[in-house]
């Protein structure tokens, strides 16, 4: 978040602190230099951004669409009362500035979008709406979900974001996700199609194998000096299809527990939308439907970040959302076997 990363900077190099005119994050600079502004043309109160990536500096609330101006302030060591920072106004989701200096690449006039940020993007090209839950599984897992409701969660496990669409965002994220399976499938010896047939052959609960995959620490929950536990390890349990099964259902089950954190926030999660590298193994999409208690989908491979930051100029061009289809690759039948769960948190609280 952007508020410790300013105290940091108070206390490591003051002088730069004191130096601090205005804070922007990385798409408000850039949006701010596609409009022609810079160093020839340092006009700060041009800077813009959108709710999703203010609502990652710690110093904006996404709930009153304001800035803690105070905070922020305390952050960098300075008077609240003579702060003299300049912070980029918060536009919404259909709000655009123009290009204001001609230049070879964009014309004046042309129309530029607010920005969002990655997981906001996302949400927005898989047009999600309340109701969805949106699990990625990449080198790192995340779950988010789509709601009016904002979060606010004491313990910090959910993250209290904003959406790309006037709504919230809470959103967890996990250091243990698709490498999970390379992890297990070379130790298995076989690429991912033999993993996924090995996975599918196991019973759901993999005869009691569990895979506990905190594999470099973990971040949700925070143990980051934590390593990966294998348990229920019988004669019969320890097969080469149990722990290729035990280990999806590990990775799996670290994110059913990041749904459960948003859940507990009163958002109402009613479908899941599978995403990412991994999702598109047939067995993660399979006992995907095992594991969460609600129907799974499984999106056809796009990048959504980019149809969303598409959704937005379509937005912010024609001052309506676009409602665009977007196609499934999967539907896994719903087949909810609730011992998985029981299982992985047992050894979970065994272990840690």
């Amino acid at each position: 978040f952007t508020l410790t990363k300013l105290r940091w900077l108070a206390d490591a190099e003051p002088r730069n602190a004191a130096r601090v005119a205005a804070v922007a994050l990385p798409h408000d600079w850039l949006t701010w230099r596609l409009r022609g502004f810079g160093p020839e043309n340092p006009v700060l109160g041009e800077l813009v951004t959108d709710r999703s990536d203010a609502s990652g500096t710690s110093y904006f609330n996404p709930a009153t669409n304001l800035y803690d101006v105070d905070l922020l302030a305390r952050a960098l060591r300075r008077d609240p009362e003579n702060a003299e920072i300049v912070l980029p106004e918060v536009l919404d989701p259909a709000g655009s500035r123009p290009v204001v200096i001609e230049s070879p690449e964009f014309s004046k006039g042309l129309v530029v979008g607010a920005g969002a940020g990655d997981n906001a993007a996302a949400a927005l090209g898989l047009d999600a709406r309340e109701g969805d839950a949106v699990v990625s599984i990449g080198t790192s897992g995340t779950v988010f979900a789509v709601t009016d409701t904002p979060a606010h969660d004491e313990s910090g496990t959910v993250a209290g974001f904003a959406d790309a669409a006037g709504g919230f965002l809470p959103l967890v994220a996990t250091l243990n996700a698709a490498r999970i399976l390379d992890s297990t499938a070379a130790l298995l010896g076989v690429d991912h199609a033999e993993f996924a047939r090995l996975a599918l052959e196991a019973a759901p609960g993999a005869d009691g194998l569990v895979l506990v995959p905190y594999f470099e620490g973990e971040r949700t929950p925070n143990l980051p000096t934590a390593t990966a536990t294998l348990g229920g390890m019988t004669l019969a349990s320890t097969t080469r299809p149990n722990l290729a099964r035990a280990a999806i259902e590990g990775l799996l089950c670290g994110l059913a527990d990041g749904l459960e954190a948003i859940r507990v926030q009163g958002v109402d999660a009613r479908r899941v939308l599978l995403i990412g590298g991994a999702a598109q193994n047939p067995a993660v999409g399979a006992i995907g439907a095992q594991v969460f208690a609600v129907p799974v989908v499984v999106p056809q491979p796009a990048e959504y970040v980019a149809a969303g930051a598409a959704a937005q100029a379509a937005w912010a061009l024609t001052g309506a959302r676009p409602n665009w289809p977007v196609a499934m690759a999967s539907e896994p039948a719903g087949d909810h076997r609730p011992v998985i769960r029981e299982q992985y948190a047992a050894l979970a609280k065994a272990r840690y």
